[in-house]
């Protein structure tokens, strides 16, 4: 078959790193004359970008994967990404993979060609160990189901992590620390704002340990202002990277956005300490109340762990306690999973440490869920009646000639007003009217 008449869908799991990679995959396979196509289309070869950072991330990739197969018999399937480097051999079980890409391999695109063309029982195989990483590989949002319409773009900047949490499989998926450098990344930014996207979300595995040739995120952040787009967003940032120079570099500037992610992982000392986590609560508390007061309308949203092994009671009040207290805007909340390999895992099978009970587990998840959504509400409310800049993502057609169009503000709050156009891609004065049940802020635009 002419590789010129082949076509290429692909489907993404997991974190915006993942989609900023999938669509470079894609930019690169274009350029050699792959047809960018979708599962609908029937495209020839279908590749799938795993995630593997919980068990349950692991389960919904086995579904999407047999899911995919068995709406398309006659694709191509190669399964690529961090379940790739961890597990291969479950997914090799699976009827109707024809490759298995590791984390390494899978910007090797002879391997996409060889199973275009792949005919024997067993699927292609090609992942090699983490600890041999050297190379970082560039994701840029060209091509990605999560683009949002040439709105929103993710531009890797670093790959890998150093810091060796005990509950963290990361490192095992994709090495080391490395960044790519600053000259690569401005010119993959020029490329974006060229192809009309309008904000840039910088992401990686641990941005804040960028470092190349003496460069660390805050000079990068600068050069990247720069660049002609509206809006520059930190995807996630670790709490000792939130330090005074980052706080004034964000509050004094037009394109770097009012919002952070800020994982906490849990309010209990005790427990942040089996993690391994490099803070305390009063690092953590610190950091968070000096952005939001030295940052107009900072937005800061947290991810929290339950049910860590030996996590008592009394940890799980104390939790609850302590995010009480933080002035964050969100949280994201997902129960802990053993990961094999890692220390917890080793712990827990020594006894060191006790697994919490599910039901437990279930029970303290839904009390930080609802505490979490209650903050959300409470940050929502306070910007009624307030005008703000909406960048439009995503509009429908309600009903003849009436649009529903959604985006978000500069600190991530997320807005539907009611056009006679469509909006996507623009950028507009929003006066915000309520917040809904669905914690979307309803709005109306201003004439």
């Amino acid at each position: 078959m002419n590789i010129n008449t082949k076509t290429v869908a692909a489907v993404t799991l997991g974190c915006k790193l993942n989609y900023a990679e999938t669509s470079s995959i894609l930019d690169k396979l274009s350029k050699e004359g792959w047809q960018i196509s979708s599962i609908e289309d029937g495209a020839e070869l279908i590749i799938i970008h795993t995630c593997a950072v919980t068990k349950q991330a692991e389960q919904k990739c086995r579904q999407k994967i047999r899911r995919i197969i068995r709406k398309n018999p006659s694709s191509r399937i190669a399964v690529i990404g961090c379940y790739s480097q961890l597990n291969s051999e479950i997914l090799a079980s699976i009827e109707g993979v024809d490759a298995i890409l590791g984390n390494n391999e899978k910007y090797n695109l002879e391997w996409y060609h060889d199973t275009g063309e792949h005919v024997s029982v067993e699927p292609l195989v090609k992942v090699s160990p983490a600890c041999t990483f050297k190379d970082i590989h560039e994701g840029y949002s060209l091509y990605s189901e999560e683009s949002k319409e040439r709105t929103r773009a993710f531009l890797k900047i670093q790959d890998g992590c150093d810091f060796g949490c005990s509950y963290c499989a990361i490192p095992e998926a994709r090495g080391k620390s490395r960044s790519l450098s600053d000259a690569q990344i401005v010119e993959q930014a020029c490329n974006l704002s060229r192809n009309g996207y309008m904000e840039i979300v910088i992401t990686g595995v641990n941005i804040g340990d960028y470092r190349y040739n003496g460069m660390m995120l805050s000079d990068l952040l600068r050069l990247l202002e720069t660049v002609d787009v509206s809006r520059l967003r930190i995807s996630s940032i670790e709490p000792e990277f939130l330090d005074d120079t980052m706080i004034s570099l964000v509050g004094n500037s037009e394109k770097i956005v009012p919002h952070f992610h800020v994982p906490l992982q849990s309010g209990s000392n005790a427990i942040l300490r089996a993690m391994q986590r490099r803070y305390d609560t009063d690092l953590y508390r610190e950091r968070i109340y000096k952005a939001v007061e030295s940052i107009t309308d900072c937005a800061i949203g947290a991810d929290v762990m339950v049910g860590y092994p030996g996590e008592t009671e009394t940890d799980f009040l104390e939790i609850c306690r302590f995010i009480e207290e933080l002035p964050v805007a969100y949280l994201h909340v997902f129960s802990c999973s053993i990961r094999p390999g890692t220390l917890l895992s080793r712990q827990v099978a020594n006894k060191e440490r006790k697994a919490v009970h599910p039901d437990e587990i279930a029970r303290r998840y839904h009390e930080i869920a609802r505490l979490g959504k209650k903050k959300e509400a409470r940050f929502n409310n306070r910007y009624a009646g307030r005008i703000m800049d909406v960048l439009f993502e995503d509009c429908k057609e309600v009903r003849c000639g009436v649009y529903e169009c959604s985006g978000y503000t500069r600190n991530y709050l997320r807005v539907s007003v009611e056009s006679e156009t469509n909006l996507t891609g623009t950028e507009m004065p929003v006066k915000i009217e309520r917040a809904c049940d669905d914690l979307i802020l309803k709005g109306r635009l201003l004439s």
